[in-house]
């Protein structure tokens, strides 16, 4: 099972795997936060973190300072 996680993971296009490395390194973050620290478009950052939400790597939570957005972190 850890295998084939991990090769849903290696499947995913470069920038969600990119968002999932920011995600384990810097700990939860917002999608502001993973926009600025990746460089990469909104678009393209929504659509990295859907398909990491899709395969259970990445979870979303209310952000207490701030509900109108959610935190990001990984989950395994």
């Amino acid at each position: 099972m850890c295998d084939d996680v991990d090769q849903e993971l290696l499947d995913l296009p470069p920038s969600a795997k990119l968002v999932f490395v920011v995600l384990e390194e810097e700990g939860p973050l917002t999608q502001k936060q993973i926009i600025k620290n990746t460089l990469l478009s909104p678009r393209t950052a929504r659509y990295a973190l859907t398909l990491l939400e899709e395969i259970g790597r990445v979870s979303a939570d209310i952000h207490f300072a701030d509900a109108r957005q959610s935190i990001y972190e990984t989950t395994r």
